[in-house]
């Protein structure tokens, strides 16, 4: 029996990344995180892009070494077509294209979104799996993204609620960056709130018809109340730093589940997952293994190795493509911003 091993790339962003599945098993992931954007407190796009170009040969190579395998085994190239950075995304779906043209194998296109909903089916030998039973619902969270996704099947999805301004990690970003805390902000943000009161400060929860959210209220009300309060003591944020990231993290975690909650009582389902950057998120964690007691919830949350842009989650995607057939054309182009 031949194997089917598929090489994917993810190239959306500011991680070039590169990962080998052999017939549903993870043989290597290797991602390259760009350390140049931080001096800027956000992401560069054009230097970004010319990060991916110097990353993408080493790491496609360290990949296929790691993996023990030649690219001559090589079944197909699966590669993120999109959304993300328009330059990134180029890099990488040039190289996937060359690539897949020399060693003459079917090319794979993957949504960005649907690798990270489907990162919970990523399996490496010899490790325990409890894969989401469709259908499912899954909270995919990130810097660009706050969704929640009735998935049917691997390619049968729908978005039932979105954000309809801020994602929740562009709002931790955002608050972070106020406070002088450094980028990217989220995790430091998870970090400090340990040491706080979740409790000290209130901010503005939105009131959005059925499931979709907002978050710049709540981030505009964090930055009034950190205003007026500097004002009277302009020590305030160094005093009050780790309570003020704690009752953030409390607000969003706390506005992401009451959604959430919602959608799972009026389907019926309580088979639910966690994707996304944000889904490494501690007080999110802590909040779905309480949900799962409380509510009697079935959950799925990634290792931290598949929450951030990682090629595993996107080669797992292409696999299940390839297995039907759903080929790209090699005149295929990226997208930058696109749903599910």
């Amino acid at each position: 029996m031949s194997h089917i091993t598929i090489l994917g790339i993810e190239s959306s962003c500011d991680d070039t990344s590169a990962a080998v599945i052999r017939d549903g098993y993870l043989l290597s992931n290797v991602v390259s995180s760009q350390k140049i954007h931080e001096a800027y407190g956000g992401v560069v796009p054009e230097l970004a892009s010319r990060a991916h170009e110097q990353n993408i040969i080493p790491v496609v190579d360290q990949a296929l070494k790691k993996a023990g395998i030649s690219k001559k085994e090589l079944s197909s190239v699966a590669f993120t077509r999109g959304p993300g950075l328009m330059g990134s995304l180029l890099v990488g779906t040039s190289f996937a294209k060359g690539f897949a043209r020399s060693l003459n194998i079917p090319l794979v296109d993957v949504n960005h979104l649907q690798g990270h909903i489907l990162a919970h089916f990523i399996q490496v030998e010899g490790e325990d799996h409890q894969f989401p039973k469709f259908p499912y619902l899954c909270l995919l969270v990130s810097g660009g993204n706050s969704q929640i996704v009735l998935v049917r099947s691997y390619n049968d999805m729908e978005i039932i609620g979105q954000t309809i301004d801020d994602a929740a990690g562009e709002a931790f970003d955002k608050c972070a960056k106020v406070m002088g805390l450094p980028y990217p902000g989220g995790p430091v943000v998870d970090k400090l709130a340990k040491l706080g009161n979740p409790q000290a400060f209130k901010f503005s929860k939105p009131h959005i018809p059925k499931y979709d959210y907002s978050f710049s209220g709540l981030k505009t009300s964090f930055l009034y109340r950190l205003r007026d309060e500097v004002a009277l003591n302009p020590n305030f944020i160094e005093q009050n730093k780790e309570s003020l990231c704690a009752s953030l993290q409390a607000t969003v975690v706390d506005v992401l589940m009451d959604k959430l909650r919602k959608a799972s009582k009026a389907l019926g389902i309580k088979e639910v997952a966690l994707s996304g950057g944000v889904s490494a998120n501690t007080g999110l964690r802590t909040a779905f293994a309480d949900h799962a007691k409380r509510y009697e919830w079935t959950i799925h949350i990634p290792k931290f190795a598949y929450t951030t842009d990682n090629a595993a989650m996107i080669t797992m995607t292409g696999y299940f493509k390839y297995q039907d057939g759903l080929f790209a054309s090699m005149d295929v182009a990226p997208y930058s911003r696109v749903t599910l």
